[in-house]
């Protein structure tokens, strides 16, 4: 690609969909394809990129020559002759511009809708009768053509590439092009005003100040291409329609009919309806089982507006807040028609944003806080709304507008409640240390007798400081304070009462936590805040073993528009609900659950909860075998010794869990070792909460550190028999059963191991059988009773192969292979053949694994696998591990 040719951004797939289609014409011979998108979507710059990669020019159709027969063909003909007739016209293509297997002939065809029919149906004959000449036609169309007979021959072409709206990422990506870094808040919201086209994304960013994307909440204007199309439409409109348009403008999305037509002033609303959906203005959409009205695109609406002018526009507004009846809409409309501050509506904003925020509907708080800011004139009652606003952002998750505003509230003067909300936007972002100054500092200044919502407030901000830091005892001992300081339905007191059974139970108490949470999901009922107590309640039935319940509180929580919750709960609940899924060998939906999770963690800006979703993804990933997918989702899930606890964790168990995979029994204890140091704290012992434990002293017991696992192993036995916690003691069973059979004691192993499967039989904890059943039959294995472990790996091999862990039903089957009990020797195998011991260890050398790495993979001595090494190199006349694998010795039992 030179200087010159077209920059594609966000279309990568379309563009491989695209060489894909011409390589296939080298082997299946000429074909059509239509390359399709609504205006906008970027159909030219696409082909004209793909074109200039081909070296081929871009024949184009125009309105004004569809009528000219053979007009196309004579563009892609050139000086040539263009017979008069479609199949003459036909031959002459597929000789001039047909190719090679090796280099198919190109030929595109742009705006393929004004293209004469003729031309078309000549393209389609070349396609038909020339099968011997390799050749692809692409047709540039957007999504309707308007001439019937065009539309038909288009139609008739089957494979298509359809040009989708870009998403957020894209939409940064074109802004980032053109020299404008967009937040993934602003970003969303320029994708939602555009509807992710990428020609009005560009002009906007091309046509609007710089200045303009550096702003919190800018009011989006329409493209002035948008804008000029609008006003023509407009123009030929009758009065009526252009009223009810305007109505539909001002009023925003979802309004119904009556409601527009009362501010339009229409009696008889229907004929001006009719107009204004033909003209392309307004779309009639359904909302709860009704009609309602819509621009065609928030484009529409902001042209719309633009072109009543303020005075104008402020006048529809005033009326706009007598017509509607939602009480934050009629106040959002007397702001639009507001120019100077306003105290009295300012502080119905502010009393208003308070009953959203009881309910936990931040969003909606947030957005109310902001707009009386702006309408306050007194300096300090202004920052205090301010403050306030951001603080709501950040409650609804959306942390990345708030950063936007932190300088503003840095430059604040210092008030307990600007540092509460410093040091909340630190939590949310995964900045302990700075969490704890501002916090900290917040607390030292606030008067609790004067000021008892701020203190509860910081309270809670120190129980979500405390739940990062995987610090039961904190956690409960400040949600106390919150709620003790307020009354019990304020949103501090609420918030803290739907975290603090998390606190209950990573100190001991998991069923007085479970009662809590019964109790508030009684009292809470429904909207925002039960959306908390669901994820907390999903959270801990997770914990506890109670899967099945765990599911769909999590699940519950997802959501966040309808009901107002927010982006930060739904968060914990997407990561928590992959965890859940994971443990029940549902793992396609874990990943699944994992990438919207990991969307809302980039639209949102909230990172603490990054490292938790990578987790998942990274153990699922090196289960199924996909050494570098998992090993990149480990690196993205990365936390450091400056993050929050419950970021290292997952971090740690992700690298662990990985290495698992791969039988380096060594970097297993490397990467949970982190996890024995004071750092760690108690919190990531108690049972159910991470299950580490056991993955550690699994790795000690394979590495032959014996005593280390039997001193790492005793507490922690003990404190999940004193809890009860049955997959906790199942788990570190089979840890202890490994431990006994190393040691010869294969009778008390076999009890460990047996109690181990049955605490897990009746429950739906699939990894986690299938996980003992393996490391108990690696044990009876290696004490010698091949036939009782072969039984009991096949049953491993089968849980495996049910879940999909290809990585583990390949080493089920070396095992069965290292056993030998079913081996039968062919009659013409020589004597001196490898024995099914002596080819699983050979197979694992030639791979390029040590002699360490196989005996953990095989769970054997090392001194035994230098034995079979030895017996190898001597029947194959092999003298070193090079050698051994230039031979290309492969199991060929696999």
């Amino acid at each position: 690609m030179t200087a010159a040719d077209p920059v594609l951004i966000a279309r990568e797939a379309e563009l491989a969909a695209l060489e894909q289609a011409l390589l296939r014409v080298g082997d299946h011979g000429p074909a059509q394809l239509v390359v399709t998108g609504p205006p906008g979507s970027g159909r030219s710059t696409l082909v004209a990129r793909y074109a200039a990669d081909h070296g081929v020019g871009v024949a184009r159709g125009a309105a004004w020559e569809s009528g000219l027969e053979l007009g196309v063909v004579s563009q892609l003909l050139g000086a040539t002759e263009v017979p008069d007739d479609v199949l003459g016209a036909a031959a002459v293509l597929a000789d001039r511009l047909g190719g090679t297997a090796a280099e198919p002939g190109l030929l595109v065809v742009d705006d393929a809708q004004w293209a004469d029919p003729a031309s078309l149906q000549a393209l389609s004959s070349a396609v038909r009768h020339h099968r011997d000449r390799p050749f692809l036609v692409v047709l540039v169309t957007p999504s309707a053509a308007p001439v019937p007979e065009t539309a038909a021959l288009l139609d008739a072409v089957a494979d298509r590439v359809v040009l989708r709206p870009l998403d957020l990422l894209g939409v940064q990506a074109l802004a980032a092009a053109h020299g404008v870094v967009l937040h993934a808040s602003l970003a969303e919201r320029l994708r939602v005003h555009t509807g992710g086209l990428p020609a009005p994304v560009v002009r906007l960013v091309e046509e609007l100040p710089r200045s303009t994307w550096a702003s919190f909440d800018p009011e989006l204007p329409a493209p002035a291409d948008v804008a000029a199309d609008v006003v023509a439409r407009l123009a030929a409109l009758p009065s009526d329609a252009v009223a009810l348009v305007e109505g539909v403008a001002v009023l925003g999305d979802g309004t119904s009919i009556a409601d527009a037509a009362s501010l339009a002033g229409l009696t008889a609303p229907l004929a001006a309806l009719d107009a204004a959906v033909a003209t392309g203005l307004l779309v009639v959409t359904e909302r709860r089982r009704a009609h309602a009205l819509a621009t065609t695109d928030p484009m529409v609406a902001a042209a719309v507006v633009a072109h009543l002018g303020p005075a104008r526009a402020a006048d529809l507004h005033v009326r706009a807040a007598g017509v509607v009846s939602d009480p934050a809409s009629r106040l959002l409309h007397r702001v639009a028609a507001t120019a100077l501050p306003d105290p009295s509506l300012a502080d119905e904003l502010e009393d208003l944003a308070g009953q959203r925020a009881s309910t936990g509907a931040w969003a909606s708080a947030a957005d109310l806080l902001a707009r009386a800011s702006r309408l306050t004139d007194d300096v300090t009652l202004r920052e205090l709304r301010l403050a306030r606003a951001v603080d709501a952002l950040v409650g609804s998750g959306d942390v990345l507008a708030a950063a936007t505003l932190l300088p503003e509230v840095e430059s604040l003067r210092e008030t307990p409640l600007r540092n509460a909300v410093l040091g909340y936007l630190a939590v949310v972002r995964g900045r302990p240390a700075e969490a704890e100054t501002w916090l900290g500092r917040a607390w030292d200044l606030v008067n609790a007798e004067r000021e008892p919502d701020v203190a509860a407030m910081i309270c809670q901000r120190w129980v979500l400081h405390s739940l990062a830091r995987v610090r039961g005892a904190d956690l409960v001992t400040w949600a106390d304070r919150a709620i003790a300081l307020v009354p019990a339905d304020s949103p501090a007191a609420v918030e803290a009462a739907a975290i603090r059974p998390l606190g209950l139970a990573a100190t001991g108490h998991p069923l007085e936590a479970l009662a809590d949470y019964q109790r508030l999901a009684d009292e809470v009922g429904h909207g925002a805040q039960a959306q908390r107590v669901s994820m907390g309640k999903g959270w801990l039935h997770l914990v506890v073993d109670e899967v099945d319940e765990s599911r769909p509180a999590l699940e519950s929580a997802l959501a966040t528009g309808f009901l107002g919750g927010s982006t930060r709960i739904s968060l914990w609940a997407h990561a928590w609900l992959a965890r859940a899924q994971f443990v029940t060998g549902d793992w396609d939906d874990a990943l699944r659950t994992v990438r919207a999770g990991l969307d809302l963690v980039d639209r949102s800006g909230m990172t603490l909860v990054r490292p938790l979703l990578w987790w998942t993804r990274a153990q699922v990933l090196a289960l199924r075998g996909d050494w570098d997918g998992a090993e990149a989702a480990v690196r993205s899930g990365e936390a450091g010794v400056r993050d929050y606890e419950m970021m290292r964790v997952p971090s740690c168990l992700a690298r662990a869990q990985v290495a698992e995979a791969r039988a380096d029994y060594a970097g297993v204890v490397r990467a949970l070792e982190p996890l024995r140091q004071p750092w760690a704290g108690a919190g990531i012992d108690e049972p159910g909460a991470w299950s580490w434990p056991d993955v550690y002293a699994n790795a000690l017991v394979v590495e032959g550190r014996l005593d280390e696992a039997d001193e790492f192993l005793r507490p922690h036995e003990a404190l999940a028999e004193e809890r009860g916690h049955r997959s906790a003691t199942a788990r570190l069973g089979y840890a202890r059963g490994r431990l006994l059979g190393a040691r010869g004691d294969l009778d008390a192993a076999r009890l460990s191991f047996e109690r181990s499967l049955d605490l897990l039989a009746d429950t739906p904890l699939r990894w986690d059988r299938a996980r003992v059943n393996f490391a108990y039959g690696q044990t009876l294995r290696r004490a010698g009773k091949r036939r009782e472990a072969d039984g009991v790996i096949a049953a491993a091999r089968d849980l495996y192969a049910a879940l999909g862990a290809s990585t583990y039903v390949a080493r089920c089957d070396r095992e069965l292979k290292a056993g030998g009990l079913h081996a039968v020797r062919p009659a013409d195998q020589p004597v001196d053949a490898l024995t099914p011991q002596e080819e699983a260890v050979a197979a694992l050398v030639a791979r390029g694994l040590s002699n360490r790495e196989v005996a953990a993979e095989l769970f054997v001595s090392m001194k035994t696998v230098q034995y079979h090494l030895t017996r190898v190199y001597a029947k194959l006349g092999v003298r070193s591990r090079t050698e051994l694998a230039a031979q290309g010795v492969t199991s060929s039992r696999s």
